[in-house]
C-alpha cells in the first residue's frame, strides 16, 4: 500500500524527529537524498555529474534551504550551480552559505540554459497560487531543461492536488518522508511527474488520508473460487443496463461482469437478443442475485428499475450512468447493504450541484462529499480515479481513507470503457466484497487492463504509451490484469 498524508500530520511527524536529532540533521537528509536523485539523472541524462548546468528556484523556506543544500553537493561533484532567489533579502542563510563554500553562485535571473533545474520554491507549505515572484521564476525555466520538484511541484496543492493559477510542471518529483495527497490527485498529479520518495525517518500514523493500492493489496482482496465453489457461490450479478438506443452498454457490462469472476449473469433489459448474441451463457430475466448493476446505456424513462434494485436493501447495488439521474440520497443511505455510485466528473457535479469545472478541480473534495451526502461508496471517474467509503450500506461510519488508483492509460477514454468497469465491479460486489473495495479493486484491474490492451505494458512503455484500444479489447484484457495481480 502506497499511503499520503496531510500536511498537518507529516508537519507533526517532523517536528517529533527534529527534537531528537541534531540541529540541522533533518534537513540534510532530505538535501542528501535530493541530491543522489539529481545526480542519478543527470547521470543518465549527461553520463556524468561533472560539467552539469544546475539552477536552484530557491524560496525563503526550508523549500529553498534544501534546494541550496542540495546544490552544495551537486557543486562538490563538479556541477555548475546557480541559485536564484524568490527573495534575496529571506534565502535560508545556511544553504547559501554551504552553497557558496561549495563553489556555487547565486544570480538575479534564471540562465537561459540549464539542464536540470531544482524548484524549492514553496513546497507542501503553499497555498492559494503562487505569488507574482515566484511565477515570474517559474515562466523563464529554460526549454529543454529536466525539471525537478522539491517535495511538491510549486503551485500544487499538497492536501488536495488542487492547482489555483501558475504552476511548475516537474519532470520528476523528490518527496520526503511520505506521500502527500497532492502528488497523487490531478491536476497535482499530471504536474508532478514521476514520484521518488526520499525516507527521512519520519515515523507515521497507520491511517493514512490517501491509498494508493498495490499488486500485492489487490491479490489479497480478489474473491477466489474455492473446491466446492459453484456459480452461485462465486456470484451471480443482475445487470439492468442498455437500451434500444444504447444496446452496446449492456453487452459491455456484461462483459465486464462475466470477466470480472462473476458465477453468473443475469441480464434485464431491452437489449437480450444483442447480449446473448455475443455471451449465450448469460441468464435473461430477473432472479436471485448476489449484486445488481443497473445503470450503463439505460436511457432516459427508467427510473423505476433503478428505484427496484435500491429497493432490494439487502443487495448490494452499483449505480452508473443514466441510473445516477435524480438519485434520491435518502433512498441510497436507507439500505442496509453496500451501494457503489460511479459518476464521471460531469455526473458528480449534477448530483451535487455544482459545475464540473469545480469537480475536475477539487476531486478529492468532490468525492468525499458525495459519499458523506449518499452514505455510499462512491468510485469518481476520470484522469485520477477515486474511491470513498460513506457511512450507509454497511460502509462503517463517516467518510473513510480515500482510495486513489494508480493503474490505467489515457487510452482508456474511449465510449464504453466504463460500461466494462461497471460489470466488473457489480461481480466484486457479488463476490462478497465491500463497495469501497470492489471500486478500488475494478479500478486497478480495469486500469491494468487498458494498458495490456494498448500494449503499453506489453511493450515496456509507459502509462501513455502503446496505442488506441476499444472498450471490448478492455474486457478481454481483464484475465491478464488478474494474471499479472496474482503472480507478482
Amino acid at each position: 500500500m502506497r499511503n499520503a498524508y496531510s500536511v498537518e500530520t507529516v508537519r507533526a511527524a517532523e517536528r517529533e524527529l527534529m527534537a531528537r536529532l541534531p540541529e540541522g540533521a533533518l534537513m540534510a537528509r532530505a538535501a542528501a537524498g535530493l541530491a543522489a536523485v539529481c545526480a542519478e539523472l543527470l547521470a543518465r541524462r549527461r553520463g556524468r555529474v561533472y560539467g552539469s548546468r544546475v539552477v536552484l528556484l530557491a524560496g525563503p523556506g526550508d523549500n529553498g534551504g534544501d534546494a541550496l543544500y542540495a546544490g552544495a553537493r551537486l557543486a562538490r561533484r563538479g556541477a555548475a550551480v546557480t541559485a536564484v532567489p524568490m527573495d534575496p533579502a529571506r534565502i535560508h542563510p545556511g544553504g547559501l552559505a554551504a552553497l557558496r563554500a561549495a563553489g556555487g553562485r547565486v544570480a538575479e535571473s534564471v540562465p537561459a540554459r540549464a539542464d536540470l533545474v531544482l524548484d524549492g520554491l514553496t513546497g507542501i507549505g503553499g497555498r492559494g497560487g503562487l505569488r507574482p515572484a515566484a511565477a515570474a521564476l517559474v515562466e523563464r525555466i529554460p526549454a529543454g531543461a529536466l525539471v525537478v520538484a522539491v517535495d511538491l511541484p510549486s503551485g500544487v496543492d499538497a492536501d488536495t492536488g488542487e492547482v489555483a493559477g501558475p504552476a511548475v510542471s516537474a519532470d520528476v518529483t523528490v518527496t520526503f518522508g511520505a506521500y502527500k495527497p497532492g502528488l497523487l490527485i490531478d491536476p497535482g498529479a499530471s504536474r508532478a511527474g514521476a514520484v521518488r520518495l526520499v525516507p527521512i525517518g519520519l515515523e507515521l500514523p497507520d491511517r493514512a488520508e490517501l491509498e494508493a493500492l498495490q499488486h500485492a493489496d489487490v491479490a489479497r482482496l480478489l474473491p477466489l473460487p474455492g473446491a466446492s465453489s459453484d456459480k452461485y457461490r462465486r456470484g451471480v450479478v443482475g445487470v439492468v443496463a442498455g437500451s434500444e438506443q444504447y444496446p452496446g452498454a449492456a453487452v459491455l457490462a456484461v462483459a465486464g461482469a462475466l470477466r470480472g469472476g462473476a458465477g453468473a449473469v443475469r441480464y434485464v433489459g431491452p437489449a437480450a437478443e444483442a447480449v446473448l448474441a455475443r455471451y449465450p451463457e448469460v441468464l435473461v430475466g430477473r432472479g436471485r442475485v448476489q449484486a445488481w448493476v443497473v445503470g450503463p446505456g439505460l436511457g432516459s424513462g427508467r427510473a423505476a428499475e433503478v428505484e427496484r434494485a435500491l429497493a432490494d436493501r439487502d443487495v448490494p447495488v452499483l449505480v452508473d450512468a443514466d441510473g445516477l439521474r435524480g438519485l434520491d440520497p435518502e433512498v441510497v443511505r436507507a439500505r442496509r447493504a453496500a451501494t457503489l455510485l460511479t459518476p464521471h466528473a460531469g455526473e458528480a457535479a449534477a448530483l451535487l450541484g455544482v459545475a464540473r469545472e469545480e469537480v475536475e478541480a477539487g476531486r478529492l473534495a468532490a468525492v468525499r462529499e458525495l459519499a458523506g451526502r449518499y452514505g455510499a461508496a462512491v468510485l469518481l471517474k476520470g484522469s485520477t480515479t477515486l474511491v470513498a467509503s460513506g457511512g450507509g450500506g454497511g460502509g462503517g461510519g463517516g467518510v473513510g481513507v480515500v482510495r486513489v488508483n494508480p493503474t490505467g492509460t489515457p487510452w482508456l477514454a474511449t465510449a464504453g470503457s466504463g460500461d466494462v468497469l461497471s460489470g466488473l465491479a457489480g461481480a466484486l460486489l457479488a463476490g462478497g466484497l465491500s463497495g469501497a473495495d470492489a471500486g478500488a479493486v475494478a479500478a486497478y484491474l480495469h486500469g491494468l487492463a487498458g494498458r495490456f490492451a494498448a500494449g503499453a505494458l506489453a511493450a515496456g512503455g509507459t502509462a501513455a504509451g502503446g496505442a488506441p484500444v476499444v472498450a471490448q479489447e478492455v474486457a478481454a484484457a481483464l484475465p491478464e490484469a488478474w494474471r499479472s495481480v496474482r503472480a507478482a
